[in-house]
């Protein structure tokens, strides 16, 4: 078997820790080979813009003295971009080294996206059996020559003594391709997708559509990074990737940086295309509804029921369920706070009077004992309580598209509004200014829940409570 015609940039970098926002580059190191050779070299030493810890000096030997005269990331990475051009980032642990590259290039307001291949795992692959996969492990089993340990460039021919040993097996240009692809085989992927189209989306959080040959919409999902999730639908053996396969012909996507904003995106868009395979999503209904009627005393009655979205067009729907217990529940508390009558919110079947009557619950309604007029408008006050979802206004601030931008949603009156962005610089705290960025949209019982389940796992940046405002 041939070998694959590819160029691969292995790379090596020294860091001041191991946090992609809070550590910084001291050093890098990249060999392009083209599979058989190396054919160009790059090594820089990095000035971090911030001290060296004591331990890491330890580690590497790289000192504060030697990096304060070198060129920032930025002097470099024009020369980055060029050797690294068309060629697939290897490295050793390639998610530590691509991340805090890419994290650089995103400072500078570039997006910086490679096909990846990581010799760990390529390692285990071609070597099964060894205690570790370590690149050091990996020197000492092989008796590999390393003159500065934890250098970048040391440990970037280290990693390429490896990867030629891997290129030798033949029997390992399939599995390579495989990791490059992330498990994907090009010859099923579906006609007018090609698994370079794929390698090119973003690697953040945002939205992204499936379109068939006409352009419509035929599925639509969400992900914290967009060019792991698409390229997971087609490395999936199940009958909906078969769908997938059949009937996509191109692939669109937005960006939004914030997870919440994707979850919420995504809930509308779903609503609103009705995409065809989200089977799943479109199951995520809400069929159980409180509604008011009036009887023929003048009363204004709740009950709860399982209806369509058709017959609830022709309902008064004060607010929807997922569940029978749950809009049973709500009726009850409503009955609770407001002092309403369990035989008229149909929790009774009883003859008249309600239980609750007699312990002094129910100002007597159920036998006209209370005015129809005083009980209808204690049953509107409930009603209008009800749609509020939030006991609580309040703005979430979160990650934006960009290190430079914040995404801003806002819940209002009880509700979910919508969401917008902002550039940090104009975060100045106040609340109309944040209002001024929101681009509304409607409010449902399943954006409630994506809300109120993002707030209690506290990812948020912040939460600015708006009954504390005082703008």
């Amino acid at each position: 078997m041939s070998k694959i015609k590819k160029k691969y940039a292995i790379i090596d970098i020294e860091t001041t820790g191991g946090t992609v926002r809070r550590d910084r580059i001291t050093e890098i190191a990249c060999v392009l080979h083209d599979g058989e050779k190396e054919i160009a070299r790059f090594e820089s030493l990095i000035n971090p813009e911030r001290q060296i810890p004591y331990n890491i000096i330890q580690i590497t030997g790289i000192t504060n003295e030697m990096v304060e005269h070198a060129p920032k990331f930025y002097e470099v990475a024009k020369q980055i971009v060029e050797i690294t051009e068309g060629a697939i980032f290897v490295a050793h642990n390639v998610r530590f080294d691509y991340g805090f590259i890419k994290e650089e290039f995103s400072r500078l307001g570039y997006t910086f996206t490679k096909r990846q291949l990581c010799t760990v795992r390529l390692s285990r692959k071609a070597f099964p059996g060894l205690g570790s996969y370590s690149l050091g492990n990996l020197i000492k089993h092989f008796n590999i020559v390393v003159t500065q340990r934890h250098r970048a460039m040391a440990d970037v021919e280290a990693t390429v003594d490896v990867f030629e040993r891997v290129l030798a097996q033949d029997a390992d240009q399939e599995q390579i391709t495989l990791l490059v692809n992330k498990g994907i085989k090009e010859a099923k992927l579906p006609q007018g997708i090609n698994i370079d189209q794929l390698h090119e989306l973003p690697e953040v959080a945002g939205v992204y559509y499936f379109h068939d040959f006409e352009g419509k919409v035929v599925y639509i999902g969400k992900s914290i990074n967009i060019q792991k999730r698409v390229m997971s639908h087609f490395s999936k053996n199940t009958r909906k990737a078969e769908k997938l396969v059949q009937y996509v012909a191109d692939i669109s996507h937005e960006v939004t940086g914030s997870e919440l904003v994707a979850l919420l995106l995504e809930s509308f868009e779903i609503k609103e295309q009705h995409p065809h395979i989200n089977r799943a999503q479109r199951a995520k209904s809400f069929p159980y509804v409180i509604y008011a009627y009036e009887d023929e005393n003048g009363y204004r009655r709740l009950d709860v029921r399982k209806s369509s979205l058709k017959e609830q067009k022709t309902m008064r729907v004060l607010h929807a369920y997922p569940s029978l217990g749950a809009a049973k529940s709500a009726v009850a508390g409503m009955v609770e706070n407001y002092e309403l009558c369990k035989l008229l919110c149909n929790l009774e079947t009883i003859s008249k009077p309600c239980f609750n009557y007699h312990i002094q619950k129910c100002k007597g309604a159920c036998i006209g004992e209370e005015n129809a007029d005083h009980y209808n408008e204690r049953v509107e006050e409930a009603a209008g309580n009800l749609g509020k979802e939030f006991p609580e206004d309040f703005i979430i601030i979160d990650t934006g598209k960009t290190d430079k931008e914040c995404s801003v949603i806002l819940v209002e009156d009880g509700i979910y509004r919508g969401f917008g962005f902002m550039d940090r610089e104009d975060l100045t705290g106040d609340v109309e200014q944040l209002k001024d960025c929101i681009k509304y949209y409607p409010h449902n019982p399943e954006v409630a829940r994506i809300i109120r389940h993002y707030v209690l796992k506290e990812n948020m940046e912040k939460l600015i409570d708006l009954s504390l405002s005082t703008s």
